[in-house]
């Protein structure tokens, strides 16, 4: 069952987005599955985030998300919170999805708005109100408007942030506006956490409040993302500036080796089957690198050994 007692209020730090290891389209590549989470979970980090949209959980089937779902809990064994992406186009898929989660043992659950059908305000405002009085986790709202069409408004947010089992926000609009609104919400709930997607403003986000980042490239260099967020909590400039000055490099390197569809998690992907710590399979409709892809990869991991501060066991092969 679920241990909602070992949730930091507010949760704080590093919350990877866990991508999914595959090894065909329906399928878990468990042994890399394995490897991934224990090479997060040795970085420092403060949490998992589980069916993502880095995870590619809406392209993935019910079954493999519950088998994820299974693992990963069991695995992690309560060493970190787990928080299980729930977001899905009918009301009760993502009301299952989150009773598997909490019977597994998650922490918490991730929402969005749901996809497809773009609603107006009262209705989202409604449609979260009844979403969690069902649902049986401590809920964090994400804000993805580039998805779903949809924004949080802060009026939203202010009648949201009254009910007490809703504990969090994601923030990756990438609007930083945005994100100063919500954090002067925010005070009126000591125990609310703000936290940053996009990992190119993490330093930032934290700096100027926010709790943290839920930042892809953390399944790569969890340490990279947990030292640059140690620094601002800190107010280490010269070494917020070094560290930030890296991940933008990763951001640069990795994720621009492709030009449309899911760049960031065919990076991610790609660098993690470099590395011999997953499999680069992708969820349709995406497919994974060919060999000059997987190449230049190779080479850009190369360039980035100092900065990602990988282990002798991962250099790129």
């Amino acid at each position: 069952m679920a241990s909602e007692d070992t949730l930091p209020q507010p949760l704080q730090g590093i919350i990877p987005p866990m991508v999914t290891p595959l090894s065909d389209r329906d399928t878990l590549d468990v042994d890399g599955l394995q490897r991934l989470v224990e090479h997060i979970l040795s970085g420092g980090v403060h949490g998992l985030f589980v069916l993502s949209t880095t995870g590619e959980a809406p392209s993935l089937s019910y079954r493999l998300r519950f088998e994820l779902i299974d693992h990963v809990c069991k695995q992690v064994a309560g060493r970190v919170p787990i928080l299980v992406g729930v977001t899905d186009t009918s009301f009760y898929e993502s009301v299952n999805l989150a009773n598997y989660a909490a019977d597994a043992g998650a922490q918490a659950v991730v929402l969005s708005a749901p996809y497809y059908y773009p609603a107006g305000q009262a209705e989202l405002l409604q449609y979260i109100e009844h979403m969690v009085a069902a649902l049986p986790l401590p809920v964090f709202l994400y804000n993805l408007p580039s998805h779903t069409k949809l924004t949080f408004e802060p009026d939203t947010l202010r009648r949201l942030i009254d009910i007490q089992k809703v504990v969090g926000l994601k923030d990756s609009s990438g609007d930083m506006i945005y994100f100063h609104k919500v954090r002067r919400l925010a005070r009126e709930r000591p125990d609310w956490s703000l936290l940053i997607g996009p990992e190119e403003l993490l330093a930032e986000a934290v700096l100027l409040g926010g709790h943290g980042g839920v930042c892809g490239g953390a399944n790569l260099s969890p340490k990279l993302y947990v030292g640059l967020y140690e620094a601002a909590v800190h107010h280490e400039m010269e070494r917020v500036a070094e560290l930030h000055d890296r991940v933008l490099q990763i951001c640069d390197s990795i994720y621009t080796v492709a030009r449309h569809g899911a760049p960031v998690v065919k990076g991610l992907k790609s660098s993690l089957a470099c590395l011999k710590i997953c499999g680069d399979f992708l969820a349709e409709p995406f497919y994974h690198f060919g060999d000059a892809e997987r190449q230049l990869v190779r080479e850009r991991l190369a360039e980035l050994q100092f900065p990602l501060g990988l282990p002798r066991h991962t250099r790129p092969v």
